[in-house]
């Protein structure tokens, strides 16, 4: 199956790299849900995306969540166990890239489909707001 086009609000599988993993020296990080909250335009080569992890850990000390309504994971496909996405951090990478994976059980999908609209509004606004005041870590891959 062909990859999907990288657009805002997607849910892919992706290995992605917690900044702390980095700072530790990895390369490689967990396969799990993530949302693509940026891309460059599609005539850039190389194309870059902005992802952002999908975790059960609820968020704490200086990481920022937003939590992912039960509605909206069984939509995707995801567990019933509370998620959070969390905006205080991101992954850059090049699209396509080898960190994405297929979904579990969906052969050769590597999405699980997109978060409606209001929420990622809600996403993006909280992860922007982070950038602007330099409150977020990144992981360029």
């Amino acid at each position: 199956m062909a990859l999907p086009d990288p657009k805002p609000g997607l849910v892919v599988r992706y290995d992605y790299l917690w900044t702390h993993e980095a700072a530790a020296g990895r390369a490689q990080g967990k396969d799990r849900p993530a949302c693509l909250v940026a891309a460059t335009d599609s005539a850039t080569r190389p194309r870059y995306v902005v992802l952002l992890p999908i975790t059960h850990r609820e968020p704490s000390g200086g990481t920022v969540g937003v939590e992912l309504p039960a509605k909206v994971k069984q939509a995707l496909g995801l567990d019933d166990a509370p998620s959070w996405v969390i905006v205080s951090e991101h992954n850059i990478d090049e699209w396509p890239n080898g960190g994405l994976t297929p979904v579990p059980g969906s052969g050769d999908a590597f999405a699980y489909g997109f978060l409606p609209p209001g929420l990622f509004a809600r996403i993006k606004a909280a992860f922007l707001d982070l950038a602007r005041q330099r409150k977020t870590g990144a992981v360029r891959r």
